[in-house]
Formats: C-alpha cells, structure tokens, sequence
C-alpha cells in the first residue's frame, strides 16, 4: 500500500506555489497525495508569520490532522517554522520543523514516518538560503500561481519576511518561461505571477547581485508563452513598477489590466517609520500613470491600520488619501507585533480596539470603492474566465480586470473564456451579465 501525504497552506500565493512543488516531490518518491480532510500517514502544514493569526491557527490545524490519524507524521514547514522553529517543535504532535532551505529537501528528512517524542529541527541561518527553488502551484483547473522570485533586501520595520525567506533572488528566464510552457500543456488558461518582491526580478538569477534580466524583461518574454490566454501580476512594489511596463501590459497579447500595489499608508510621516522606498506622491503617480492608458484596469491597494505612532490625524490622512484615489478595492490588515521587527520597540503603540475601529472603516471603504467600480464597468463588454465550484446553484468568474461575475451553474462553462456585457450588479455586489452572440469561446 502506497502511504498517503496530506498537505495544508497557510497566507500567500507564493506559499500555495512552494507546497505544490513540495507535493510532486512526494509524489515522486511513490506517496500518494490526499486532501487534508482524510486520513493520511503524514501530515505537512505550510506555515505563515505575516499575521497574528496565522500563527495561532498552527496549533489548530495540527488537532485536525491528529484527529483524522493520531499516528499520522505531522511536519511543519515555511515562514513561521524558520522564525520559531523550536516554538512549533514544542507543539503536541509535531514530529519535524524544517526551516527555509531545507523545505524543499523534506523527503531526505522522513524514514519510515514512526512518530518522534520531540519535534525535530531543522533550521538553517537565514543567510543560508541564498540559493533559489522554482516552483508552481495548479489550485484548480483554471488558474496557477507561477512564482518567479524569492526573498526581500528590504527592511520595512514591520516585516519578518527577510528574517524568513532570506536575500531576493530570482528564477532564470529560462526556466520561467519552462514552468509557463509546463502550465499551458494543463489547458489552464492563468497564470498569477507570484514571489516576496517580483518587482526585483533579475536580482540573484546567478546566486548573487549581477543580473541580466528585469522584471519588463520577465514580462516581455512570458508574453509571447503559446497557449496562456492570461498572465496577472499578483502584487508589485510601487517603486518597482516602472512606466515601461504599465506601457506594455496595456499593448499586451496576455496580460490583463489588472494591477495589486501596496500602499500601506497614506501618510508620507507613516511612511518613513515604516522604511517604505516611496512617499505618496509617487503612488499618486503610479495609479494616474495606469489609468491614463487602461481606464478600466482593476487597482487594488494594501494598507496598515494601527502601525505605532500613527494618530487619529495620520489614519485621517490615509482614509482620505484612499478615498479620492481611482482605485478598486483594499486588502486591509491590521499591524500586529512581529518579534525580531524595530516596530515591535517603537512607541506611541496604537490601542488593539482602536486598531479595530480604523480596520472597519477600511473594510467599509473598500466596499464602496469596489462598488463603484463595478459600476463604472457595467454596459461594456468583457472576457470571463469561469471558475470551477458551484457556489449554491451558481457559477462565478473573473473578467480580465477583476470584475466578479456570476451565473447559474453550468458545468459546461468551467475553465471556458467567453465574451460577455456586463449588466448589473446583483445583490451579493457580484454582477450579472449577458452572453455576446458572437462570443469565441475557448
């Protein structure tokens, strides 16, 4: 009997890349691979230290899998079990934490999968993982998240993901463009582009600072990938996000109108504490640069509530800021205290309650900002690409620039592009739409 190997991923895309990667290893080395709500003779939790939530969740989702086999090999990988290893060792039912370099090699480190008295460690110095692993996630039949780079020479007070993934560094082109081509052999139809800092690209394609490509490079070249209808940037600095490459994606074959940019704060005072490389008025920029050559791109922000020293005036600011900028929607997150981060020792720490109270204004700004976006693009005419769940008797779909579409279910139309006009918007806030007769369908 082939054992069986469970996977669960916590935060981001670029997490969801790296656990597929891990995944086929294990598939490589004759496991079967099971959904985390079955029983399995091992058990692997990709971990995130991005939110206070994130890590208390850790201890949760190690009852579940014990709850299905109390026998069961845990394993704990990924940002938080680099930063606090012996801290998820101590975890009743944790047999093995391997930290950022040694993820990847996690079948070197499993006999026969008996359970250890001790989590085991095994963690490298950070500065040890200078060397790069591609990897690519396929969660549904309809999109995969492609990721292209790894790491982060910044230093925001806030952030623990240098401490966690370590220096930038990147995929080869060559082997971008490999992955890409692999993907469209899947018939899916999207790739998400996904790393720590995307906009470095290029930075340690040789394992240390020379590069020869850039991030216009990258997307000029994944571009002319045969069989990939759709390529999405995930997120981008706004420094890093050059005119050159706003330029381009409005001409591109594949690349839809679709731009994440975190902002963080509205405040230029905010700002320099956070060691941001931008004040906003090059945000300002930024998003009147892409709107003049795409008015219907779709331009969503991250933002911080609650970050130390910031006042009712600084909150003011950014509320403001956000409010008469053409955006589309908000990520809002609400500061929490990172470890090892000159954050967690500044002063003037904002109230938890007050941190809530400004994160719900956000919330409800962001809202209005996606509503009013959805309003502006209803009569004109889009592509959707078609999810593959069925949503209470519904199907959902993206258009190009992020509009969320929805229909009855049809199973016919999952994983399909088809031309449509957009409607109205439903009372769920997602939109209606009608199909064009003369529709390729794809």
């Amino acid at each position: 009997m082939k054992k069986k190997v469970a996977f669960y991923t916590l935060g981001c895309k670029l997490n969801f890349s790296e656990t597929s990667t891990i995944a086929r290893s294990f598939v490589d080395e004759g496991f079967d691979r099971v959904d985390f709500a079955e029983a399995a003779d091992m058990y692997v939790i990709n971990t995130c230290s991005v939110t206070e939530n994130a890590d208390k969740r850790f201890k949760s989702i190690v009852k579940q899998a014990q709850k299905k086999n109390p026998d069961a090999f845990v394993a704990a990988v990924g940002c938080y079990a680099q930063l606090k290893p012996e801290e998820l060792a101590a975890v009743d039912g944790v047999d093995l934490v391997l930290g950022a370099t040694e993820k990847f090699k996690i079948t070197d480190y499993i006999n026969d999968l008996s359970k250890n008295d001790f989590g085991e460690v095994h963690s490298c110095e950070i500065e040890d993982a200078d060397f790069y692993v591609g990897s690519y996630a396929i969660g549904d039949r309809t999109r995969a998240f492609l990721k292209v780079q790894d790491g982060c020479d910044y230093k925001c007070t806030y952030c623990t993901i240098p401490l966690a993934r370590g220096i930038s560094r990147s995929d080869t082109l060559e082997n971008v463009l490999k992955n890409a081509t692999e993907i469209s052999a899947k018939n899916i139809k999207e790739i998400v582009l996904t790393g720590v800092n995307i906009g470095d690209y290029g930075k340690g394609e040789f394992g240390n600072k020379k590069h020869q490509h850039t991030f216009l490079d990258l997307v000029k070249a994944l571009d002319t990938v045969d069989g990939i209808h759709r390529l999405r940037i995930s997120s981008i600095e706004p420094n890093l996000l050059k005119n050159e490459t706003i330029d381009f994606v409005s001409k591109s074959n594949s690349f839809v109108p679709h731009f994440h940019i975190p902002l963080q704060s509205g405040s230029d005072t905010i700002l320099k504490l956070m060691r941001r490389r931008y004040l906003t008025n090059l945000y300002t920029d930024r998003v009147a640069k892409i709107k003049e050559v795409m008015p219907h791109a779709c331009i969503g922000v991250d933002v911080i509530v609650g970050f130390p020293g910031e006042t009712d005036e600084h909150f003011l600011e950014t509320y403001h800021f956000l409010n008469e900028l053409n955006i589309s929607y908000l990520h809002v997150f609400t500061y929490s205290e990172r470890d090892n981060t000159v954050a967690a020792e500044m002063d003037n720490v904002v109230p938890k309650n007050v941190r809530a109270k400004r994160s719900k204004m956000l919330r409800g700004l962001s809202v209005k900002k996606r509503r009013a976006f959805y309003e502006s693009q209803l009569g004109s005419t889009r592509t959707v690409l078609f999810e593959s769940e069925n949503k209470e008797g519904y199907i959902n779909g993206f258009t190009e620039n992020y509009v969320k579409v929805k229909a009855p279910w049809n199973p016919e139309l999952v994983n399909t592009l088809h031309t449509i006009t957009l409607t109205e918007i439903d009372e769920d806030g997602l939109v209606r739409f009608d199909f064009v007769k003369t529709e390729v369908v794809v």
